[in-house]
């Protein structure tokens, strides 16, 4: 379970992944799901979860979604193995009782915050981590101290706003289909607060960049940190397999 970040403690090493329009858009209108994985990517998330320890989405994700957040063994074309643990960010307890995520088929996480008075099933660990919202820097922290290692954040666009604009992530890949979807209540890659002014932008450094089926995953870490994009990569998917495109890089 170890990886490139254990001499960075306490957070795990964190890969934030999605897959968006070509004008940033991760669902329809209202926040309608919207399949925009290729065959190629949608391979290439299950790899990446199935090298994951726990995968982390937000409330709001549940709610729209009901995701498994299982490794769909199928696309793999391989047996049914180890499921990373499910970590639901969940600050006022909205998780429905129905939600997949509380099947007890897996382990499941919830973050929550002290203003919560939701109480969960018992095999499921609640985490509170914040007063009045969760706090994602300490949730990494306990994330950590309860032996994750690898996390993997998939959404929604909050969650992913926080995680991004807080640098608490070490890989960022998003996966552009080619299409736009447009409007005004479609959900962005991220929201959160106003960007004032150039001076406030969050900036990346592209690592990579490749076609894949009909789209292109571009990968992306903090200022200053290239160098730990392939060993990350390494730790997290050990034998990396062959693209359905390998002469497809940009």
């Amino acid at each position: 379970m170890g990886s490139p970040n254990d001499a960075q403690a306490p957070r795990p090493t964190v890969w934030v992944n999605c897959a968006a329009s070509l004008d940033g858009r991760i669902a329809f209108a209202g926040g309608k799901p919207a399949a925009l994985s290729g065959p190629e990517d949608l391979e290439r998330v299950q790899r990446l979860r199935a090298g994951s320890d726990a995968i982390l989405v937000g409330v709001g994700t549940i709610i729209e979604d009901d995701p498994s957040l299982r490794v769909h063994w199928e696309l793999l074309g391989s047996p049914p193995g180890r499921n990373p643990a499910r970590v639901v960010v969940d600050g006022s307890g909205r998780t429905p009782p129905n939600a997949r995520v509380l099947d007890g088929s897996i382990p499941a996480i919830i973050a929550t915050s002290e203003r919560s008075t939701r109480t969960f099933p018992s095999n499921v660990t609640v985490v509170v981590a914040g007063e009045t919202r969760v706090d994602l820097g300490r949730l990494f922290e306990v994330l950590r101290e309860l032996g994750i290692r690898k996390l993997m954040v998939e959404g929604g666009a909050q969650i992913l706003s926080s995680v991004l604009r807080g640098g608490l992530f070490d890989v960022l890949s998003v996966y552009y289909a080619p299409v736009v979807i447009g409007g005004t209540t479609a959900p962005p890659v991220v929201s959160g607060p106003e960007t004032p002014t150039l001076e406030d932008v969050t900036t990346f450094e592209l690592v990579a960049l490749e076609q894949l089926g009909t789209g292109y995953l571009a990968s992306y870490t903090l200022p200053g940190r290239r160098g730990s994009f392939a060993d990350i990569r390494s730790h997290w998917i050990p034998a990396r397999p062959q693209l359905h495109n390998p002469e497809g890089n940009l």
